[in-house]
């Protein structure tokens, strides 16, 4: 692609670019960021009242109740793949939707609904983390360099 841009275009070739800029759509960025701040900060906000709700009414303290409320949001997420609403959501709200557990859990709800005609072992289970495979590696590499960066400073005698 960068060769292209470097190499001399004739002049059919620059009005034929010039043409297909002009018509290009443009992008409304700013009110993509601001539907992608809403809904991700709507999402977090859900969040919160179910960690609320876990420590108020069930008996969680601060430290327990991140789990099932993770857990919570992660069914809520994968519910509205299967029913189709997660996407319309997302198409609304662009990367909000993704930034936070209920992105994560879209991506690997919708390769497994999208392959499962292939079998349940060879295409959901073989597909579902193609996506989110990455994901999960620079997620374990990362927890490993931190440990290992810990564990230095706690033998040198830090912390």
């Amino acid at each position: 692609m960068s060769d292209k841009k470097k190499k001399k275009l004739t002049p059919t070739q620059q009005e034929y670019q010039d043409f297909a800029k002009d018509r290009e759509p443009k992008r409304p960025v700013f009110k993509n960021c601001i539907r992608a701040f809403l809904v991700g900060g709507l999402i977090c906000l859900i969040g919160q009242i179910l960690q609320w709700v876990f420590i108020k009414y069930l008996g969680f303290n601060e430290k327990t109740a991140g789990n099932p409320t993770s857990a919570v949001l992660i069914i809520a997420s994968v519910l509205l793949t299967g029913f189709g609403l997660y996407d319309h959501i997302g198409q609304w709200a662009g990367a909000g939707t993704a930034v936070p557990v209920t992105g994560f859990a879209n991506t690997i709800a919708s390769a497994a609904i999208e392959h499962k005609t292939e079998g349940y072992v060879l295409g959901v289970g073989g597909n579902m983390f193609k996506l989110a495979g990455s994901v999960i590696a620079f997620g374990v590499f990362s927890a490993f360099v931190v440990a290992i960066v810990k564990i230095t400073i706690k033998w040198l005698g830090g912390m």
